[in-house]
This record gives structure tokens, C-alpha cells and sequence, in this order.
């Protein structure tokens, strides 16, 4: 039985390995063999550490300086502030 952490792992080396690489949720549930709720704890854990960024059209990307996306988090707060007049 794999570990939350040996999950993590395997997902962060994958992103690591390929530094192009975008994938949906449920492209990382079938790289893992993983049911959809852990598969979330793994890319939460990854935006949490910055590694990962979530995109406007459902992939996750590596975040690096010169990437134009975010984490989910900072789309929101930026949403909310863009509204303000």
C-alpha cells in the first residue's frame, strides 16, 4: 500500500522529470491508480508547496517565475479584487 506522501512524491518527480508537463486530475488518478479524492490531496499538497499552479482550464502545471498562471487560491483573491471599482 502506497502512502499519501509516496504519492506526492511520484506526482512531484513526474512534474519534475517533464517540466513542459500539464495534466487534468484525472490524468494523475490514472498515473497513481488512485480514487478521485486522493488524487486531490496529492495536487492540493503540490499548489500548497508551490509547485504546481492550477489553470483556467483544468490542468495543473509546474510552476516556474516566468509562468502567466496561478494557483487556484491566487485566481480567486485576483478575481474578487478585479471587480472592485
Amino acid at each position: 500500500m502506497r502512502t499519501l506522501g509516496d504519492l506526492i512524491q511520484r506526482v512531484r518527480a513526474a512534474y519534475l522529470e517533464m517540466p513542459g508537463l500539464e495534466m487534468k486530475a484525472e490524468h494523475v488518478q490514472h498515473l497513481c491508480g488512485i480514487e478521485r479524492t486522493i488524487c486531490q490531496m496529492v495536487l492540493d499538497s503540490l499548489l500548497d508547496e508551490k509547485l504546481l499552479c492550477a489553470k483556467a482550464d483544468g490542468y495543473y502545471a509546474r510552476l516556474t517565475t516566468n509562468h502567466d498562471s496561478h494557483s487556484a487560491k491566487a485566481d480567486v483573491r485576483t478575481a474578487a479584487r478585479s471587480k472592485t471599482p
